[in-house]
């Protein structure tokens, strides 16, 4: 059996595995282990792709904004391609859903009050007294994850990083040397272990003998409809129920409407169930008039999130030389530059500078420790 050494070994080349390890084989050699065929298979090349500062909570809306530049300007030789095309979000709400505009709004002050008429005149195809209104955020876009996922990559190779596609991990145990992976038909042995693994993130934690910190995967469905005939949709805005029951937005000429469903599930190659799909084309429906007469494509994917929807991200107080990178839920691709930091900044003690500077208040309320009994700290 064939046997490779290094610093660190990353567990998952999605997005948030991808970054973390460009970032860190600036300071080690680093090995990734990916069980596709290629990165990004999962979660990550199913993404809606979309940055949204005001989603989730307070710790996940800093983290995702200290991305943004990264996104707008990103580093030279990163990409060759604008990664970051600026789309307004409305989070839109019925007369039934005044408390939940209200409310966001009082949360993120910056976003715009708009009336029924006013988020008309933006997207007329709502049915008439069906909205409230809704808050408009400006600062949004559209994200090119191939791009992004393909520049990490291409960083993390400069640094003279080590990619191994089509290698599952089979097992993990301690040594002398810190750990050994079995994975693909060779083991591989570093002092630390990041495990990036998405919705195998807790399969792989019990591989290292660690009881469950609660992330669990959830099946996300999206589908793609045809746009009505005479609209133009090219410039329409993300477009969210603020209750998140369910959103549309233009998709490469066609609508892309997902109906939010969080369905808990085992780590799987997730598919559209028919159900899931009809609830989305029924909400969509209802809030516009239109018939859809067909479905173009439907698909689904793993959104991975911890029990408070936190990220977590840190060494597990459990055992030497674990690191979690897990839960990034719907915010791992807008937040990833930042989280690819924070990574280093704890494996490697690299400092956080720049638009990351601010970001090491938040470290607690990322750190696995926190969703661990008192007793197991």
């Amino acid at each position: 059996m064939a046997n490779e050494s290094c610093d660190i070994i990353v567990i998952g080349a999605g997005i948030a595995g991808a970054s973390a390890a460009a970032e860190l084989a600036a300071d080690a050699h680093v090995i990734v282990l990916e069980m596709e065929p290629q990165p990004g298979y999962h979660a990550t090349g199913r993404s809606a792709a979309y940055f949204a500062a005001a989603y989730g909570k307070q710790v996940v809306q800093a983290i995702t904004l200290a991305s943004e530049h990264f996104f707008r300007q990103p580093p030279a030789g990163f990409t060759e391609v604008e990664l970051f095309h600026p789309r307004e979000c409305i989070w839109f709400g019925r007369p039934d859903q005044a408390s939940g505009l209200e409310a966001m709004q009082r949360a993120v002050p910056r976003l715009e009050f708009l009336d029924e008429g006013g988020v008309r005149e933006r997207v007329p195809v709502f049915k008439p007294g069906y909205l409230l209104g809704g808050l408009r955020d400006r600062e949004g876009g559209d994200l090119d994850v191939e791009a992004l996922l393909r520049g990490y990559l291409k960083r993390f190779l400069h640094r003279r990083g080590r990619l191994r596609v089509d290698h599952r991990v089979e097992r993990l145990e301690r040594s002398g040397a810190g750990w050994v992976v079995t994975a693909g038909g060779a083991r591989f042995t570093a002092p630390v272990v990041v495990n990036a693994a998405g919705g195998w993130a807790e399969q792989v934690g019990g591989m290292a003998g660690l009881a469950p910190l609660g992330i669990a995967p959830l099946r996300r469905t999206a589908l793609t409809i045809d746009a009505p005939a005479g609209v133009d949709i090219d410039n329409w805005p993300e477009m969210v129920d603020v209750d998140e029951a369910f959103y549309f937005k233009p998709d490469a000429g066609a609508i892309l409407v997902s109906p939010a469903d969080e369905t808990p599930t085992p780590p799987v190659d997730a598919q559209p169930e028919e159900l899931d799909v009809a609830i989305g084309v029924d909400r969509f429906e209802q809030a516009t008039g239109i018939d859809v007469h067909r479905v173009r494509a439907a698909w689904a994917g793993l959104r991975t999130f911890a029990p408070d929807r936190v990220f977590v991200a840190g060494f597990d107080p459990r055992t030497e030389g674990f690191f979690w990178l897990a839960g990034q839920g719907g915010y791992g691709v807008q937040s990833s530059p930042a989280m690819a930091a924070l990574t280093r900044h704890l494996v490697t003690g690299a400092p956080l500078t720049d638009d990351f500077a601010g970001l090491a208040r938040h470290l607690a309320e990322i750190a696995p420790q926190r969703l661990l009994p008192a007793k197991a700290e």
